[in-house]
């Protein structure tokens, strides 16, 4: 059966321009039209039906594709949420986790094995989003790329997050603060979460007349150990750090602490991660949750709105909230004059 790339491959076009000139979603040129109509008939393609909210498949489709330096159980978490929510909804839910994920797209949207699209892992400059603006498949995006616009987003406000991590270490005197963050690839795929929280702990930083720098980190013991080690040799008066990349947590503290630091005596450590991942560490961290199970839920209702015809809003962030544990305290004068 013939698929759209086939269809824009001898149309000359993008499948973006073929699906505007079979949907009308948007203008194209006449001529245009006419090339696609015609590269669409020579190869017996059809455009799918596509479901509703009361007579579609009952199912949506989940977008989360499985990348290097993607932390599994949040994921793991989030599609939990948006299962649950669909079910209460009497909705399945079929998961796509191809890397590159244009092609799963397409597939469900041309065969109508879905009735809507929850995408994650979202960048800045998302190579996903062209598609997701021409397909008449209703979508809402658990993240928010640098030009949301003919879009749906919802996620956790993650620039005011950094920016209240940094706040918090600010008001218990802390003049030097770092970021350990998401691992190196992370950030080269330009990950929007992982970015937007980057430029907030920058701006508070700067704004609050901090010392900061930012170090992506892999995950495990000896990565911990290793970035633990720099920081303190380019850092040596450091006494706040922030960390966005949860599986390091107990691998920095231990790291730390070998090297002769105390947590929070020394050194106070704010995490941004799952609210029960903070609190089960050996030392309880202070912490800004990432609310995988509310954002899952949101995307699903959204969806649903999006499916009935009603109105929603283009972009929902959600408030960061932080919640004190025992990894935070006072910066300590000794240490602070040494």
């Amino acid at each position: 059966m013939a698929k759209i790339t086939d269809v824009a491959r001898r149309a000359g076009v993008s499948p973006s321009t073929v699906s505007y000139a079979l949907s009308g979603k948007r203008p194209i040129s006449e001529e245009t039209r006419r090339r696609v109509l015609a590269a669409a008939r020579e190869l017996g393609y059809r455009t799918p039906v596509r479901g509703t909210a009361r007579g579609g498949s009952g199912v949506l489709a989940l977008a989360v594709p499985v990348r290097s330096g993607v932390h599994v159980p949040v994921v793991t978490q989030f599609a939990v949420s948006v299962v649950t929510a669909a079910r209460a909804h009497d909705h399945d839910v079929l998961l796509l986790t191809q890397e590159e994920g244009e092609e799963g797209i397409e597939q469900v949207a041309e065969t109508g094995a879905a009735d809507a699209l929850v995408v994650m892992d979202v960048q800045l400059q998302d190579p996903r989003l062209p598609l997701l603006r021409s397909l008449p498949l209703p979508s809402v995006l658990i993240g928010v790329p640098a030009e949301p616009d003919g879009l749906t987003c919802v996620d956790l406000d993650f620039g005011a997050a950094g920016e209240l991590c940094v706040e918090h270490l600010a008001r218990l005197g802390h003049r030097t603060v770092a970021l350990v963050g998401s691992p190196p690839e992370v950030y080269v795929r330009r990950t929007a979460f992982a970015r937007r929280l980057v430029q907030g702990f920058t701006a508070a930083a700067d704004r609050h007349r901090l010392a900061s720098a930012v170090y992506p980190c892999g995950a495990g013991r000896e990565a911990a150990r290793a970035i633990a080690e720099r920081l303190l040799r380019e850092q040596p008066a450091l006494t706040g750090v922030v960390v966005h990349n949860e599986p390091l947590l107990d691998p920095l503290i231990d790291a730390f602490e070998q090297l002769g630091l105390r947590i929070p005596e020394d050194l106070s450590l704010v995490a941004v991660c799952p609210a029960p991942v903070a609190a089960s560490v050996r030392v309880p961290a202070t912490s800004v949750a990432v609310p995988s199970t509310e954002l899952g839920t949101r995307a699903v209702h959204l969806l649903l709105r999006k499916l009935s015809g009603s109105p929603v809003p283009a972009v929902t962030l959600l408030p960061p909230r932080l919640t004190e544990r025992a990894s935070t305290a006072p910066r300590a004068e000794a240490r602070a004059e040494g």
